[in-house]
Protein backbone atom coordinates (compact mmCIF):
# COMPACT_ATOMS: atom_id res chain seq x y z
CA UNK A 1 0.00 0.00 0.00
CA UNK A 2 1.05 3.51 -0.98
CA UNK A 3 1.31 6.19 1.30
CA UNK A 4 -0.18 9.33 -0.90
CA UNK A 5 -2.45 10.93 2.17
CA UNK A 6 -1.60 11.39 5.90
CA UNK A 7 -3.27 12.83 8.84
CA UNK A 8 -1.94 14.21 11.68
CA UNK A 9 -4.50 14.99 14.08
CA UNK A 10 -3.71 17.19 17.05
CA UNK A 11 -5.78 17.97 20.14
CA UNK A 12 -5.71 19.76 23.31
CA UNK A 13 -2.83 17.60 24.48
CA UNK A 14 -0.83 17.33 22.13
CA UNK A 15 1.39 20.45 22.84
CA UNK A 16 3.93 18.63 24.70
CA UNK A 17 4.23 16.10 21.41
CA UNK A 18 4.84 18.53 19.00
CA UNK A 19 8.21 17.71 18.14
CA UNK A 20 7.68 13.81 18.27
CA UNK A 21 4.66 14.21 16.15
CA UNK A 22 6.71 16.67 13.57
CA UNK A 23 9.37 13.95 13.43
CA UNK A 24 7.34 11.00 12.66
CA UNK A 25 5.05 13.31 10.24
CA UNK A 26 8.51 13.92 8.35
CA UNK A 27 10.24 10.60 8.68
CA UNK A 28 7.29 9.25 7.03
CA UNK A 29 6.37 12.35 4.78
CA UNK A 30 9.31 13.10 2.91
CA UNK A 31 10.39 9.73 1.62
CA UNK A 32 7.18 8.72 0.35
CA UNK A 33 5.91 12.69 -0.77
CA UNK A 34 2.38 12.03 0.95
CA UNK A 35 0.20 15.21 0.85
CA UNK A 36 -0.24 15.97 4.51
CA UNK A 37 -3.01 17.09 6.38
CA UNK A 38 -2.83 18.95 9.95
CA UNK A 39 -6.12 18.58 11.95
CA UNK A 40 -7.07 19.77 15.27
CA UNK A 41 -10.08 18.73 16.82
CA UNK A 42 -12.10 20.78 19.40
CA UNK A 43 -14.76 20.05 21.62
CA UNK A 44 -17.23 22.42 21.81
CA UNK A 45 -16.23 23.91 24.86
CA UNK A 46 -12.35 24.19 23.47
CA UNK A 47 -13.82 25.39 20.73
CA UNK A 48 -15.65 28.33 22.26
CA UNK A 49 -12.21 28.64 24.92
CA UNK A 50 -9.99 29.33 22.02
CA UNK A 51 -12.16 31.58 20.19
CA UNK A 52 -12.18 33.75 23.54
CA UNK A 53 -8.18 33.17 23.90
CA UNK A 54 -8.09 34.52 19.83
CA UNK A 55 -10.00 37.50 20.58
CA UNK A 56 -12.69 36.21 18.16
CA UNK A 57 -16.24 36.57 18.57
CA UNK A 58 -18.36 33.16 19.07
CA UNK A 59 -20.32 32.99 15.57
CA UNK A 60 -18.07 35.38 13.98
CA UNK A 61 -17.09 35.17 10.48
CA UNK A 62 -14.13 33.07 10.88
CA UNK A 63 -13.58 28.93 10.48
CA UNK A 64 -12.81 26.17 12.17
CA UNK A 65 -9.74 25.75 9.48
CA UNK A 66 -8.86 29.16 10.36
CA UNK A 67 -9.21 28.61 14.23
CA UNK A 68 -7.01 25.71 14.13
CA UNK A 69 -4.24 27.65 11.64
CA UNK A 70 -4.30 30.13 14.89
CA UNK A 71 -3.53 27.52 17.54
CA UNK A 72 -0.25 26.95 18.56
CA UNK A 73 0.20 23.48 18.21
CA UNK A 74 -0.63 23.84 14.83
CA UNK A 75 1.50 26.74 13.93
CA UNK A 76 4.52 24.87 15.59
CA UNK A 77 3.28 21.86 13.58
CA UNK A 78 3.39 24.07 10.50
CA UNK A 79 6.72 25.84 11.03
CA UNK A 80 8.23 22.40 10.79
CA UNK A 81 6.43 20.89 7.80
CA UNK A 82 7.70 24.71 6.36
CA UNK A 83 11.24 23.87 7.28
CA UNK A 84 11.42 20.53 6.22
CA UNK A 85 9.65 21.54 2.72
CA UNK A 86 6.48 19.77 3.22
CA UNK A 87 3.12 20.94 1.59
CA UNK A 88 0.33 20.52 3.88
CA UNK A 89 -3.69 21.75 4.42
CA UNK A 90 -4.69 22.75 7.79
CA UNK A 91 -8.19 21.71 8.98
CA UNK A 92 -10.32 22.43 11.71
CA UNK A 93 -13.33 20.02 13.37
CA UNK A 94 -15.73 20.62 16.34
CA UNK A 95 -17.28 17.36 18.37
CA UNK A 96 -15.65 14.25 19.70
CA UNK A 97 -12.14 13.76 19.05
CA UNK A 98 -11.74 10.26 18.30
CA UNK A 99 -15.40 10.40 16.51
CA UNK A 100 -14.47 13.68 14.23
CA UNK A 101 -10.76 12.32 13.67
CA UNK A 102 -12.47 8.97 12.04
CA UNK A 103 -14.54 11.11 9.93
CA UNK A 104 -12.19 13.05 8.49
CA UNK A 105 -9.93 10.59 7.62
CA UNK A 106 -12.33 9.08 5.65
CA UNK A 107 -13.60 12.34 3.92
CA UNK A 108 -9.91 12.94 2.91
CA UNK A 109 -9.22 9.50 1.78
CA UNK A 110 -6.19 9.25 4.56
CA UNK A 111 -3.63 5.84 3.81
CA UNK A 112 -2.38 7.01 7.33
CA UNK A 113 -3.97 9.06 10.49
CA UNK A 114 -1.03 9.72 13.09
CA UNK A 115 -2.08 10.50 16.45
CA UNK A 116 0.01 11.54 20.00
CA UNK A 117 -1.32 10.25 23.08
CA UNK A 118 0.45 9.67 26.63
CA UNK A 119 1.02 6.20 28.31
CA UNK A 120 -1.97 5.23 30.42
CA UNK A 121 -2.71 1.96 32.59
CA UNK A 122 -5.04 -0.02 31.86
CA UNK A 123 -7.51 1.14 33.76
CA UNK A 124 -7.30 4.64 33.20
CA UNK A 125 -8.17 3.83 29.57
CA UNK A 126 -10.61 2.01 31.29
CA UNK A 127 -12.29 4.68 33.10
CA UNK A 128 -11.09 7.70 30.98
CA UNK A 129 -11.40 5.90 27.56
CA UNK A 130 -8.90 7.10 25.03
CA UNK A 131 -8.94 9.31 22.01
CA UNK A 132 -6.01 7.17 20.50
CA UNK A 133 -7.57 4.00 21.51
CA UNK A 134 -10.85 4.90 19.53
CA UNK A 135 -9.06 5.96 16.15
CA UNK A 136 -6.83 3.05 15.87
CA UNK A 137 -10.11 0.87 16.63
CA UNK A 138 -11.85 2.24 13.96
CA UNK A 139 -10.19 4.42 11.38
CA UNK A 140 -10.44 3.45 7.78
CA UNK A 141 -6.56 2.98 7.71
CA UNK A 142 -3.57 1.92 9.45
CA UNK A 143 -2.69 4.49 12.41
CA UNK A 144 0.45 5.61 14.17
CA UNK A 145 0.66 6.46 18.20
CA UNK A 146 3.05 8.49 18.71
CA UNK A 147 3.46 8.63 22.85
CA UNK A 148 4.73 11.19 24.72
CA UNK A 149 6.82 11.61 27.41
CA UNK A 150 4.52 12.17 30.28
Amino acid sequence: MAIEKILLAVGPGDADRVDALAETLTDIAIPTGAEVVLAHVFTEEEYESTLENLGVEAGGDVSADEVSRRHATIRQLSEALDDAGIDYTVRGEIGNHGQRIVDLAEAEGTDLVIVGGRKRSPTGKAVFGSTAQEVMLSAPCPVTFVRGDE
